[in-house]
């Protein structure tokens, strides 16, 4: 019922904003003979009907659809017999087995209470899907009628309009701040029970990753180690050797396109090069796992150097490939946005392209460069299928590019995979792992603004 309820108000703002046009239109006719001038624009005077129709009515039925079935479960386990007695859990359980016999999902024979808190139920859906029509459609009509209502020569539809917009926009922003506050709130929490029952030191400082579970009440090698130390080091050793291949790649691709390739070269290749971010990153494992780490290995062999099956430099060279473009195309961007002034003013004054490119250029471009290289990182770091695929899950510190080793993103996947429960010390340590991976990315957006306020010319 809620989507044709959408559904319906989407229609009654189009037909709100016609009317109030075709008003406006006639309203306007008329005054242009009179003494008086238009205020608004017709369509400023339909948008806003449209506005006063759609948008309180849509706002009611929001909140309504999100307490609704809180207010019902109250109502209905309300009333069964002895339910003030009960435990928050025992309540839960039994509200939840009322909703699935109210639904038709019987797996055994009820009992006469829940039977009877089942109808109860449906009969409480009933009642509020009506008065959610109702109330709906009302707060619509009432809307349409005001938003016509206020319709004349000298009403400020266009003041009104934009009023409503800018609020929209503050309240968007309000939601993304929330919803990042929530982010980080639920992290902190969850991470706070984990270091309740592992100390912080070992956390941060262990160089031992085994997460596990006891058994046993007796089971030593049950107990498991919390160094994430090792596990840091993965990160930001497949993060470093993917950051090496693609930072100059995509730099010095960036200049060439911008600056050397003809246009047509340049409307050939600049989409082939976007084309390595379309393509899913389990391709990119599957020729991770099945051609580059084979040749890393015999490569390894070769020299004499001890190598594994999955080793960090295979990852770290198929995950450098996959994120050439976003900095080769944000670079781009930044030295096509450079004034064509500034590059012929260097040439009049008799510098070499090679030098306008290093002290006008990319100085100018700077700003642009460092997000490029920033979103690159914030992609490695994190990546997860790559990882997986030809990194493996071994937690350690080495010193081997030819060995295994895993990342942060692996880690907080294999360790929430399964049904387990949110009371361990094993699935606790996943937002742990998200409380650190969210200060390292933290921590580097700071280092990159203070680069960018630094060195960067201003034009």
């Amino acid at each position: 019922m809620s989507g044709y309820l959408f559904a319906i108000l989407a229609a009654a703002a189009c037909v709100a904003a016609f009317a109030g046009v075709y008003r406006a239109r006639a309203i306007g006719a008329v005054a242009t003979t009179g003494p008086l001038k238009a205020h608004s624009r017709p369509i400023y005077h339909g948008l806003n009907a449209a506005i006063w129709t759609a948008v309180p009515a849509f706002v009611v039925l929001l909140l309504w659809l999100a307490f609704q079935n809180s207010i019902i479960d109250q109502f209905v386990i309300g009333a069964v017999p002895g339910s003030e007695t009960m435990e928050s859990s025992a309540r839960s359980l039994m509200t939840s087995e009322i909703r699935q016999v109210a639904a038709g999902n019987i797996f055994r024979q009820p009992t006469p209470e829940v039977q009877a808190a089942a109808d109860h139920l449906r009969s409480l859906q009933a009642v509020s899907t009506y008065l959610l029509v109702a109330v709906t459609l009302a707060i619509a009509a009432i809307g349409a009628f005001l938003g016509m209502k206020v319709v004349s020569a000298r009403y400020r539809a266009r003041h009104s309009v934009e009023t409503a917009v800018t609020i929209f926009m503050m309240f968007s922003s309000l939601v993304a701040i929330i919803i990042t506050l929530g982010i980080i709130g639920s992290l902190v929490f969850e991470a706070m029970h984990f270091f309740a029952k592992v100390p912080v030191t070992e956390f941060i400082f262990g160089l031992r990753w085994e997460p596990q579970i006891a058994i046993r009440a007796d089971q030593v090698a049950g107990q498991g180690a919390f160094g994430v130390l090792p596990v840091l080091y993965g990160t930001f050793l497949i993060s470093g050797i993917a950051m090496l291949v693609a930072v100059p790649t995509g730099i010095l691709s960036a200049i060439y396109l911008a600056e050397y390739a003809h246009p047509r070269f340049r409307a050939v290749v600049k989409p082939l090069l976007e084309i390595l971010a379309g393509v899913p990153t389990v391709v990119y494992g599957f020729f991770a796992v099945l051609t580059v780490a084979p040749a890393i290995r015999a490569i390894g062999t070769a020299i004499g150097i001890p190598s594994s099956p999955n080793s960090a430099l295979a990852t770290g060279l198929v995950m450098g490939v996959m994120i050439i473009p976003f900095i080769s195309s944000l670079s781009d961007d930044a030295f096509s946005a450079v004034p064509r002034a500034m590059r012929d003013g260097s040439l009049a004054l008799g510098a070499t392209k090679g030098e306008t490119i290093r002290k006008v250029l990319l100085p100018a471009a700077l700003p642009g460069i460092i997000g490029g290289v920033l979103l690159a990182l914030s992609r490695a770091v994190g990546e997860t299928m790559i990882v997986v695929m030809a990194a493996g899950l071994i937690a350690k510190i080495t010193a081997n590019p030819f060995d295994a080793v895993t990342t942060v993103t692996v880690q907080i996947v294999t360790l929430l995979i399964g049904d387990s429960e949110f009371d361990n010390p094993k699935t606790l340590a996943a937002f742990a792992l998200g409380l650190v991976l969210f200060i390292v990315t933290l921590i580097l957006n700071l280092i990159a603004l203070r680069t960018v306020r630094k060195y960067r010319e201003k034009y």
